[in-house]
């Protein structure tokens, strides 16, 4: 519960996106567009270019990703339906790309993951978000779309 009024101050202070203008908006402003043909386009270059090496080329991620390396890291997961990207909202996932997932995870969290704040302007994060999230399955993409709505109501309330 710390967690989600937390999380709430952040979203009450987010705007909505250029790059989501024509969707509804939703709380935090943050809004995936994987049928966007033109984002996912845009999405999959950020990818390829900044993600890939390490996420891999088919968003398989690295090998025994659950399992923490000698130096205590874990390898970089899978974004395919096979890893745990859909099970995180539209926000969180935005969030923890532009942030780092120290901002979930607590400051003392060690990640090979870098932010992007510094790196991506916000339209790029949903780009490239917005691509992965077109290669999940029709059912992954409905049950993240699920926990969208779930994460949406509890912030209403």
């Amino acid at each position: 519960m710390k967690y989600m009024r937390t999380i709430s101050m952040f979203l009450m202070g987010s705007f909505l996106l250029a790059a989501c203008s024509s969707e509804t908006p939703v709380i935090g402003g943050i809004k995936l567009q994987p049928d966007n043909s033109e984002l996912v386009a845009q999405g999959k270059v950020i990818y390829i270019q900044d993600c890939a090496s390490c996420h891999g080329a088919n968003l398989e991620g690295q090998g025994d990703w659950r399992i923490r390396s000698p130096e205590g890291l874990l390898p970089a997961p899978p974004h395919d339906e096979s890893g745990h990207t859909w099970h995180h909202p539209d926000q969180m996932l935005f969030d923890m790309t532009k942030y780092g997932v120290q901002k979930f995870a607590g400051p003392d969290y060690e990640s090979d993951m870098p932010a992007y704040e510094d790196t991506l302007t916000d339209e790029e994060i949903v780009a490239v978000l917005s691509y992965i999230k077109s290669q999940w399955p029709e059912n992954i993409q409905k049950r993240q779309d699920g926990l969208n709505r779930q994460y949406e109501a509890i912030e209403t309330k």
